[in-house]
């Protein structure tokens, strides 16, 4: 009996062994999802829901990118995406907006066109429970704003007049040079912040008369131009070039934004200015063009400001007022938009020139090789 059940025994382990030792392949089904699997479901908190997200313009490559970054992003939380466009047409953004809070999105993500003009379909938006994110420009004079995503634009303006000061090492320096102002739209809060930003490292420099303004034009309200207008910046530059400097050349076009940039570059190109007199031309965005400006030698510097992660910023809060969790704030003193401190989180602005674009712009995936070649 005994032997009969080692036998028995013997003959169940043998089949067992086979059984484990066999090639053991996972069904087709689970090894390899089919090529027509619906994606993944959404996360129950946020299944169902809409953000709204309402752009100012698309005539500019980085409004392009910031929206683009920040639909892909909000995508890949479950969300859907109602993703538009204003062209810089004020009463359009509002009808866009009205449209959002019609089909009952579930927030809005609002960078406005003019910061002041939008406080009436803010107002609807806060009346049917919708909060509100104010992205790269505070939405001013409203309750209705719950957080703001931007750069610390103070500090954009900053690093852009410390390039200058240590390019030209005006600290000092015996010369004198030459600066003509191009600033942004008086409608944005953005473009007071970096003017100021501005005039905290070189008011020193106009007053010591180390830097010299011909056309006089150095407050913010002489500087600014109205929906950032590269062809309006182009136009001050010929008008200050053809009434100020006939006779001598201009040292620095210290503007605001790539565009008007791309602008004083035409308008030196048609006053004859070469390789041999170009001016210091500064920027903001490092947008495609601007950097390979800078490559090429037409304008000297931008400021890079990666929309992937203010654009990430921006989701966080998103996703923190739409599930009732906490985002990242690093600013609750600033940004007064005339009714109270909007809490915010600002990202870091970084000057990038001929010496450092790989390292900041390409070496981080920000640009290709190839598209800077192109």
């Amino acid at each position: 009996m005994k032997k009969f059940l080692a036998l028995m025994l013997a003959l169940v382990m043998v089949l067992s062994l086979a059984a484990c030792g066999g090639k053991t392949e996972a069904p087709k089904a689970e090894a390899e999802a089919p090529a027509d699997a619906p994606a993944a479901e959404a996360p129950a908190e946020v299944a169902g829901k809409t953000v709204g997200v309402a752009m100012p313009t698309q005539s500019s490559e980085r409004w392009i990118n910031d929206g683009a970054n920040m639909k892909k992003q909000l995508e890949a939380l479950g969300y859907e995406v109602v993703l538009q466009y204003a062209e810089d047409d004020v009463q359009m953004q509002v009808s866009q907006i009205e449209n959002m809070i019609a089909q009952g999105v579930d927030c809005l993500v609002i960078a406005s066109i003019d910061s002041v003009a939008l406080t009436g379909v803010e107002a609807q938006a806060k009346e049917a429970g919708i909060p509100i994110i104010a992205y790269d420009r505070l939405l001013m004079q409203t309750d209705a704003v719950t957080y703001y995503a931007s750069f610390d634009n103070e500090g954009v303006g900053r690093a852009i007049a410390e390039y200058v000061e240590a390019k030209l090492d005006l600290a000092n320096t015996t010369e004198t040079y030459t600066i003509e102002f191009f600033m942004g739209s008086p409608d944005d809060n953005n473009a007071v912040l970096l003017y100021n930003g501005v005039m905290k490292v070189l008011q020193k420099y106009l007053d010591s008369g180390v830097l010299v303004c011909k056309s006089g034009r150095t407050s913010f309200e002489d500087t600014c131009i109205l929906r950032w207008s590269q062809e309006t910046a182009q136009k001050n530059c010929e008008d200050y070039l053809a009434g100020f400097y006939a006779d001598e050349d201009l040292d620095i076009c210290l503007t605001a934004f790539d565009g008007f940039a791309y602008g004083c570059r035409s308008a030196l190109e048609g006053a004859g200015y070469t390789a041999e007199n170009w001016p210091i031309i500064t920027g903001q965005d490092a947008e495609l063009m601007a950097t390979k400006n800078i490559i090429s030698g037409h304008q000297t510097m931008s400021i890079a400001k990666d929309t992937r992660t203010l654009a990430e910023k921006c989701v966080t809060m998103v996703n923190a007022v739409l599930t009732g969790s906490e985002p990242e704030i690093n600013d609750t003193t600033t940004y007064d938009n005339g009714v109270f401190v909007v809490p915010s989180y600002l990202c870091t602005p970084v000057a990038v020139d001929v010496d450092n674009y790989q390292a900041v712009l390409v070496d981080t995936g920000y640009y290709t090789a190839e598209q800077l070649a192109g």
